[in-house]
């Protein structure tokens, strides 16, 4: 009985050790355990990608922040009469001082900008220097359609109002140029709060009594990534070019007419107001044009300023992080795919390679996105994954050579990993068509995988079939 029973242990041993079942789920759980440390890979992509962001803020503060040109729009003080009824019913007046606010008619902006890039280490930041030329001519006032009476209106103390996103930008002091007048802008620091940061003009009206007036100026500014205006004219024309052949264009519209090559770019708008979200003309004490905030607080028309902006973003052509990231998803499928083979290759050349060494080829594959991660912030993603991939296919592939002391078998699976790699290489440059490729690839591959478990007997162990177990007895 005994020997019943160690020879009954040394079979199970046996089939556990060789049994085609056992090693799949072995190999199964294995890549499942790898699925931690390829989140971890992905959390340091994310990191790194945050502090590129993170250095891109800080010379931003130090540059200028993007800029966000607004206005000008006119604002006139307007003395009215409001009624109130007490408790007993008796009627009383009282004067409030609210504001009429005037859009301009036309408005043309001509734009240049001169991108550049910053460095510190190994990240970059895009800034610029710009020149900018806005004219146009405000709106009459409507006193019919408002009920405005013009003797109410206080001429004298009338604003000109322009809002600029980061006002560390200003190379100079802008010049307003008003009805043939020139005004130095100055900030505003009383209640009014259409912008952000609002600069004005104090022309004094009353001997015009007119809001039909022409004006113009130019800024001169410096900004970071993005350069964007505020469609508040009743005819708005942007032109804009710079020396920057990546550019994206941002907002609510499209450019009416772009041209963008290797030395540079440039773009028209060309838009009326019937798509615009603020009135021409309208009476409010404290108006704004800001992004509605959280806590409710009023705007004109409840509309958003996002609605109304539009411009250009001076886009990196470096992407490393977001390319890394997309491969690195990829991994558990290549590590996947890469276990399989391996499988059907030690079945097919009847050498076992113990779990172990599954691992290490594991661990390999995914020390390749961390190196596939630190080239690519020195040398650019193209040739990064060139070297990351040569090296560690060629490290794959000797390690499996040592194990199945053959080198035919080891340079078939050196050209596997390798068209696996050109495989997720292809998907990453595709945009559109990635899904259409992916799909396509692994129905070829499972096709693959197929045909060679069609030519494995799957009724016999993993490398020979085990010894029948001798029954004696005592």
């Amino acid at each position: 009985m005994e020997d019943l029973q160690k020879t009954s242990n040394k079979g199970f041993r046996s089939w556990f050790g060789e049994s085609v079942l056992v090693k799949l789920s072995l190999i199964g759980v294995l890549t499942l355990l790898l699925l931690i440390p390829s989140s971890w890979i992905q959390g340091l992509i994310v990191e790194r990608q945050n502090r590129q962001e993170e250095v891109n803020q800080e010379i931003s503060d130090k540059w200028s922040g993007s800029q966000r040109i607004e206005g000008p729009v006119l604002v006139l003080p307007y003395k009215t009469m409001v009624n109130h009824k007490d408790s007993t019913g008796k009627v009383s007046y009282k004067e409030v001082l609210t504001n009429i606010y005037i859009m301009p008619e036309v408005l043309d902006i001509v734009g240049k900008a001169e991108p550049q890039l910053l460095h510190r280490g190994i990240f970059d930041a895009v800034v610029y220097n710009s020149k900018v030329r806005v004219n146009g001519k405000f709106s009459a006032l409507e006193l019919k359609k408002s009920g405005i009476n013009p003797d109410l209106v206080q001429w004298d103390k009338a604003k000109v109002d322009i809002g600029l996103s980061d006002l560390k930008g200003l190379k100079n002091n802008p010049v307003i140029k008003l009805a043939n007048t020139n005004y130095a802008v100055e900030p505003d620091f009383t209640s009014l709060s259409l912008f952000t940061n609002n600069l004005v003009i104090l022309p004094d009206l009353s001997s015009v009594k007119n809001t039909a007036l022409d004006f113009s100026f130019d800024l001169d500014l410096r900004g970071s990534n993005e350069i964007s205006f505020l469609h508040i004219g009743k005819s708005t024309t942007v032109k804009i070019e710079g020396s920057w052949n990546n550019p994206k264009f941002t907002g609510r519209y499209l450019p009416e007419q772009r041209n963008i090559s290797k030395d540079g770019f440039s773009a028209t708008w060309k838009m009326p107001y019937f798509n615009r979200p603020f009135s021409q003309q309208w009476i409010e004490e404290k108006a704004s044009l800001l992004d509605p905030v959280a806590d409710g607080s009023k705007t004109v028309q409840n509309s958003s300023r996002k609605d109304a902006s539009f411009g250009v973003q001076f886009i990196l052509p470096v992407d490393q992080y977001q390319k890394t990231m997309r491969s690195g998803k990829y991994a558990i499928l290549i590590i996947l795919l890469t276990f399989v083979s391996l499988f059907f290759t030690e079945l097919l050349n009847k050498r076992k390679v113990h779990l172990l060494q599954y691992l290490l080829i594991g661990v390999a594959m995914i020390i390749y996105y961390t190196l596939l991660l630190s080239l690519s912030e020195q040398m650019g993603f193209d040739l990064a994954y060139l070297i990351a991939s040569l090296a560690t296919i060629s490290l794959v592939g000797a390690f499996i050579a040592s194990l199945l002391k053959n080198k035919k078998p080891a340079l078939i699976f050196v050209a596997i990993l390798t068209i696996f790699y050109g495989f997720i290489y292809v998907i990453i440059q595709l945009q559109d068509l990635a899904l259409l490729f992916g799909s396509i690839g692994l129905f070829v591959i499972v096709a693959a995988m197929m045909y060679l478990s069609s030519k494995i007997d799957w009724n016999k162990s993993l490398l020979t079939e085990p010894e029948t177990p001798i029954v004696t007895s005592e």
